[in-house]
């Protein structure tokens, strides 16, 4: 069984790191101090070719990003093995010429030229305009905003929430609608990329084999990021993102495999490197570089007094699924009291945040199903829940569940991706009990394109709806779920595509329902 990271280390780490040096060199990351200004570059091609994006949005700033890739599919994104400077301004208009904020950044080859700039001291509340330009060439012009101030109640918050986005599967239509959508954040919960080899007679082709390397991981999220309505979303507004299991590995319990037999100082170096990618391929803060096969990923962030934002990791802290990563009993080894999604550091940081919140709705943005949803076996009547969820680490769910009962924590909602298909779950400490009362909310969100087009109808949804009294609502097609919050309710619609593995999906809202504040539960709309 795996350790919390958080705490101290375990017998796996320990090797890993006291034999790095004879195993594989650590990743060597750039230092954030002074450095000597880089010579100026002339670019044969748009070096911008990924886009632009921000994310982790604060009252008085946000982190920027890009990425140098002249070339992205080729080595180095075709760069050379040498620092450039990348100047970035932040403006009041989409015209770029109400200039606030303005300075420069370096790109260096140990970060795949990537540039995370954090910029700070803007007024609250407001959208601004940000663009970077490095040699001759200027970035496309993106779009961001800063978080409400602390003290103040804003008349609502409208994001998204999107996860699952397989490239061979299926083309992102749902992000070229979510564009037209007036939002003011994003939420992504995990599986950014695939890390499996490109598959012949999809609907796409992944470059290059199943990812390994530093290399490997830098050139998926490059293909991924040269998505054209990928691009357009980020550039829309900011990102919250955390990972799920395939940034990395599939069903990966923190330093254990799926593949059981794998080597586990191999393994960490494959984490390590996958984490140094994602932290380049994205628009997070400093906080978050890692440092080998560790990542600071958990933080909350405010949306004035309207919505504390709590963003999870379920993946790098957690022991080992119980009973494998099937559907089992809700046996003595799923109700281990050891078994941890969150590990002991997150949790106690989660708690703190959950006590200390004056917000009047407090959102839990993760990654793996909170309800425990059964299923019945084969030839029996007995109920399997998946052990890769919630429902295998069902002492710990019970505990956050209690807790937000016993402290009255007000009006909690959870975020969830992972199984590409939409739920909407009443929660109870025991689910399975429909006499518990209610305590929280979860939306489960659908894939963007993993699994093709999916399906609108789901045989035998009325018996499991019977089997499981806090399932409200289910459907397999690809979309993404946007909410409006107000001081008085919450409105989930669940945006569904006809299709997504041609050109010319269109986009429907297949359900909504509302959670009156005070009200734990949710309404069909």
């Amino acid at each position: 069984m795996p350790h919390d990271a958080s705490s101290s280390p375990g017998p796996n780490r320990r090797s890993f790191l006291a034999g790095a040096t004879s195993v594989f060199a650590l990743p060597i990351l750039p230092s954030f101090g002074p450095r000597h200004r880089a010579a100026p570059y002339r670019f044969r091609n748009d070096p911008f070719t990924l886009g632009v994006a921000s994310g982790d949005p604060s009252s008085d700033g946000m982190a920027l990003w890009t990425r140098l890739a002249p070339t992205p599919l080729a080595e180095d994104g075709g760069m050379p093995k040498e620092a450039i400077e990348v100047a970035w301004e932040i403006a009041s208009d989409d015209g770029m010429k109400d200039i606030l904020a303005r300075g420069t950044a370096t790109a260096s080859p140990e970060l795949a030229h990537s540039v995370h700039v954090e910029v700070t001291g803007l007024p609250a509340d407001r959208w601004f305009w940000y663009r970077f330009r490095a040699g001759d060439a200027t970035s496309p012009i993106g779009r961001t905003r800063t978080l409400p101030a602390a003290d103040s109640m804003p008349e609502r918050l409208r994001f998204a929430f999107a996860s699952c986005q397989h490239y061979e599967t299926g083309l992102y239509t749902a992000y070229g609608h979510m564009a037209e959508q007036e939002l003011d954040l994003v939420f992504h919960l995990g599986d950014y990329i695939y890390e499996g080899k490109g598959r012949d007679n999809q609907v796409r082709k992944h470059a290059g084999g199943k990812l390994i390397t530093l290399a490997d991981y830098r050139l998926r999220h490059a293909q991924y990021r040269s998505d054209p309505l990928l691009q357009g979303m980020h550039s829309k507004c900011p990102w919250f993102v955390t990972w799920d299991d395939h940034e990395f590995e599939n069903n990966y319990a923190n330093d254990i495999s799926e593949r059981k037999n794998s080597n586990p100082a191999e393994f960490l170096k494959q984490r390590a490197n996958a984490y140094q990618a994602y932290y380049e391929a994205m628009p997070l803060r400093r906080r978050s570089l890692p440092k080998g096969p560790d990542m600071q990923l958990y933080r909350k962030a405010s949306f004035g007094r309207l919505a504390e934002l709590f963003v999870l990791d379920t993946r790098q802290y957690r022991t080992d699924q119980p009973n494998g990563d099937g559907r089992r009993p809700m046996n003595a080894a799923a109700r281990d009291a050891n078994n941890t999604l969150l590990g002991q550091k997150q949790r106690d940081w989660l708690k703190t945040g959950l006590a200390d919140s004056r917000a009047t709705w407090n959102v839990l943005a993760q990654q793996v199903m909170m309800g425990l949803v059964g299923f019945t076996a084969k030839n029996s009547d007995e109920m399997l829940y998946s052990m890769d969820q919630w429902p295998g680490y069902a002492h710990e769910r019970a505990q956050l569940l209690q807790f937000l009962a016993k402290r009255k924590v007000q009006n909690p909602v959870v975020l969830t991706g992972d199984i590409h298909s939409n739920w909407v779950n009443d929660l109870r400490v025991d689910d399975r009990d429909g006499k518990d009362p209610v305590v929280a909310t979860e939306f489960v969100g659908t894939s963007i394109s993993s699994g093709g087009n999916g399906s609108a109808t789901v045989p035998g949804f009325e018996k499991l709806q019977e089997q499981n009294p806090g399932l409200r609502f289910h459907n397999r097609q690809r979309g993404y779920v946007a909410c409006t919050v107000t001081a008085k309710e919450w409105q989930a619609d669940y945006l569904v595509a006809d299709q997504v593995t041609t050109q010319g999906g269109k986009m429907e809202r297949a359900a909504s329902f509302v959670v009156e504040a005070g009200n734990a539960g949710a309404q069909q709309a």
